[in-house]
């Protein structure tokens, strides 16, 4: 079968970083299926992989890409609920080859049968964002056990892949006031991010707190008590601490190092830390790993009923590795808009 990959971590501009290869086609485990790839998503994750993890013996090649929709081609023995032919749709598993490849084995337990309203470049946007976006709203910060007042809920970095179905999955929640961070809120940026439900949008290029007081005394904003950090967080966060009501929820998913924020400035607001890592469970078979496949189903419902817009930003055509290789430069520049989608090989 066809597949992108590579053996060593090299900069992007590296002949080698990523290469077209022909892999043998993979067997599906008992709780596996086998699904013929028709798009794949790319993400900022894909290129953290490619510049930290190499080949374990340098003859296996990895292939990335977390974030897929296909066709089941085939199927373990012990797989329950799905048939040859079924449209899915999963973001995988980080521990296993990954849906730059025309053939990718995947637990059914974390995939779900795929959105009939959207085409493959439009759904294959999704899984990863929509699977983070909502172990982050709904299972870290829990936003849905607030409804005996308003509050409002703030996501920097709004306009990228996670921010832009985040914004759609908190707006449902009638008691959040939604505000986003975008470059240029009274730009393209600020109007993406309206169309997809945000209440108000901010810059994240000005201090976040003296912006959200400001809105507090003029505009009536509840107050803030929740935050997803989305990315850049050592810049922002002891503007969201101050920002943060007392006994707020700070929600994260960037990586970035230890000392490079102070956890004990959350202590005097008994502010509460929440990482979301949607490989978590995956990745250490949790016992409630099958949530992943039941949330994007309900996903799914929410798109074919109109409630849900695909994050799709630019379909860079193929699955080759000169199109994988434009997508992750487009990353690493940090200028995206929405999801980058390979289709095809």
């Amino acid at each position: 079968m066809k597949a992108v990959g590579y053996y060593a971590s090299h900069p992007i501009e590296h002949p080698e970083s990523l290469l077209d290869l022909e892999l043998p086609a993979p067997e599906p485990g008992p709780l596996d299926l086998l699904v013929e790839v028709r798009a794949s998503a790319v993400n900022p994750l894909d290129t953290k992989v490619r510049r930290r993890r190499a080949s374990p013996d340098g003859r296996t090649p990895v292939v990335t890409g977390w974030d897929a929709v296909g066709v089941v081609r085939a199927m373990g023995a012990q797989v329950r609920g799905f048939a040859v032919g079924d449209r899915v749709w999963y973001a995988g598993a980080i521990d296993r080859p990954g849906s730059h490849a025309q053939l990718q084995c995947v637990d059914h337990r974390i995939a779900s049968r795929a959105p009939a309203s959207l085409d493959d470049a439009q759904a294959a946007a999704l899984p990863l964002t929509a699977i983070t976006a909502w172990e982050l709203l709904f299972d870290r910060l829990q936003v849905q056990q607030q409804p005996q007042r308003e509050v409002a809920l703030l996501a920097t970095g709004a306009a990228g892949g996670v921010g832009s179905i985040l914004v759609q999955l908190a707006r449902s929640q009638p008691h959040l006031r939604v505000v986003a961070t975008s470059s240029d809120p009274q730009g393209a940026g600020g109007d993406w991010l309206r169309r997809l439900g945000a209440q108000v949008v901010i810059s994240h290029r000005e201090p976040l707190a003296a912006q959200i007081a400001e809105l507090q005394r003029t505009q009536g904003l509840p107050p803030l008590r929740y935050a997803a950090s989305l990315t850049h967080t050592p810049q922002h966060f002891a503007e969201l601490v101050a920002a943060l009501e007392p006994q707020g929820r700070l929600g994260l998913i960037d990586d970035f190092e230890p000392q490079a924020v102070d956890v004990m400035a959350l202590k005097g607001k008994a502010l509460s830390l929440h990482w979301e890592m949607m490989f978590a469970r995956p990745l250490h078979q949790t016992h409630d790993l099958a949530e992943q496949g039941r949330l994007l189903a309900e996903v799914a419902r929410r798109i074919d009923a109109g409630e849900i817009a695909s994050t799709l930003g630019q379909n860079l055509g193929p699955i080759n590795a000169a199109n994988l290789k434009k997508a992750h430069a487009l990353l690493e520049g940090g200028h995206t808009q929405g999801k980058l989608v390979l289709q095809g090989f």
